[in-house]
């Protein structure tokens, strides 16, 4: 009897080996099919083994839910109007599948953000309005708002809010919270990749090549960060005059009582002041000396040194800034004081002290290469004052050119406008038909007043 039991045990487990084998061989030999498929860009072709690997395994391998978006993006592409429909749902349980069975593997505020935008592009075939869209950008944000970093994404979650705003829907002060936040995440964003290409830029400035891994690395970084650089621009763009003093004023004095000891307002609301240049009213001196006294920090002493300025007191304005540069520890942030700080300095024409402010800035975050742009532009500035000829005074436009490059090589963000001023700073030195009549090709000039540097004329 225990010999027959053993026997009936023994053919179970071989019988359940074998289908599970078979099941196996047949899920590996759909996946192959459509891996070859999917890499090969015939998607059509991958749909349908994908379609069934996925529903009779759909734990089998991640690959199914990689090469399967591209699958289903591409039936979406190629469908028109209500058509889309199914594959978009589709798509949108993918990523549901994908997060319950891979989901170590799925960033939930990524694919949340990705299936938010998703309905977005799509909103009127679905039939979604802006409020629901909005909550799902905010419920993705607010559930993992570290991994929620897709730029696109980020301003259509603030141009939803904004939209909301003008529909009556949303308080002034939702949207300027809400402008707070997606500002300091995209600043987060871009202090990240900026730290990452940091470090390949000193690599390269120490005189050591990069590795081809490293030049891609690079290159992916840099896209970011002029992605980040465009939509900044389009946030600022979108909140337009909606932030104007005669907006802000009234709401931050109504709100003042109730957030007078409450550090993070009082940080953003004279940053905004200060931004919108509501710096003259009373409640920004409120403002200013509530924060400073509840938290001293880099921001209050710098809020600080603008009132230093407002009264007529520059040198103490100086003192604060300085005193904001010591307080912050952040190497990113510290840049960003300092290139503010110099472009105040600037816009006074004290363009000696802006420039020491402006290289540290560089020193801090050498990826950012507006700093050389303020420089050239401040050598630009000083030409007829800086040289004892014509002939020198044009010479200076050559010692403006070689910042802007600096700012071309560094800062990909920048590299249209930094060309552009390379050209206007070049058409605005000496021709080769002057240097010929000066005979001093290759000789070097010395540029005096507050420039104090030297500029070799080109060889001809």
């Amino acid at each position: 009897m225990k010999t027959k039991i053993t026997l009936l045990f023994t053919l179970l487990f071989l019988t359940f080996n074998l289908s599970f084998s078979q099941a196996n061989e047949e899920d590996m030999t759909s996946l192959s099919i459509m891996t070859e498929y999917a890499k090969a860009k015939n998607y059509e072709a991958a749909y349908k083994p994908f379609m069934e690997l996925r529903e009779r395994n759909p734990k089998f391998n991640r690959a199914i839910y990689v090469y399967g978006e591209k699958i289903l993006d591409n039936k979406i592409d190629k469908a028109a109007g209500s058509a889309k429909v199914p594959f978009i749902n589709d798509l949108l349980k993918l990523w549901e599948q994908r997060s319950q069975y891979f989901a170590s593997k799925t960033p939930k505020g990524e694919y949340a953000a990705k299936a938010c935008q998703l309905m977005y592009d799509n909103k009127d075939i679905l039939g979604k309005s802006d409020s629901e869209l909005y909550d799902c950008f905010d419920t993705a944000y607010k559930a993992d708002k570290a991994t929620f970093t897709n730029p696109k994404s980020l301003y259509t979650y603030f141009s939803l809010m904004v939209g909301l705003f003008d529909a009556g829907k949303k308080s002034d002060a939702d949207l300027f919270n809400k402008y707070d936040d997606v500002v300091e995440k995209v600043e987060d964003e871009v202090k990240n990749y900026s730290s990452k290409v940091n470090k390949l830029i000193t690599k390269e400035e120490s005189g050591t090549a990069l590795t081809s891994k490293e030049k891609r690395y690079k290159k992916s970084y840099e896209s970011y960060l002029k992605a980040y650089d465009k939509i900044a621009g389009s946030i600022d763009s979108k909140l337009g005059d909606r932030a104007n003093c005669e907006n802000l004023i009234p709401l931050y004095t109504k709100d003042f009582e109730a957030n007078k000891t409450n550090p993070i307002w009082l940080q953003r609301a004279a940053g905004k002041m200060s931004e919108k240049e509501c710096t003259d009213d009373p409640l920004f001196f409120k403002l200013v000396n509530a924060y400073h006294e509840l938290s001293p920090s880099a921001n209050s002493a710098y809020y600080l040194g603008i009132l230093k300025d407002k009264e007529g007191n520059p040198n103490e304005a100086i003192s604060f800034y300085k005193q904001a540069i010591d307080l912050e520890t952040d190497d990113f942030k510290k840049s960003k004081l300092n290139n503010r700080i110099g472009l105040k300095l600037k816009a006074k024409h004290r363009y000696g002290q802006a420039r020491g402010f402006f290289r540290e800035a560089l020193k801090l975050n050498p990826s950012n290469g507006r700093p050389y742009l303020s420089i050239a532009a401040m050598y630009a500035s000083s030409a007829k004052d800086c040289g004892d000829s014509n002939f020198n005074k044009r010479a200076v436009y050559w010692l403006a050119a070689d910042e802007a490059r600096k700012a071309a090589r560094v800062d990909a963000t920048l590299s249209k406008a930094a060309s552009q001023s390379v050209a206007n700073y070049t058409a605005k030195a000496p021709t080769k038909a002057e240097i010929f009549s000066a005979g001093n090709a290759g000789q070097t000039i010395k540029v005096a007043c507050w420039i104090g540097s030297s500029v070799k004329v080109p060889n001809i």
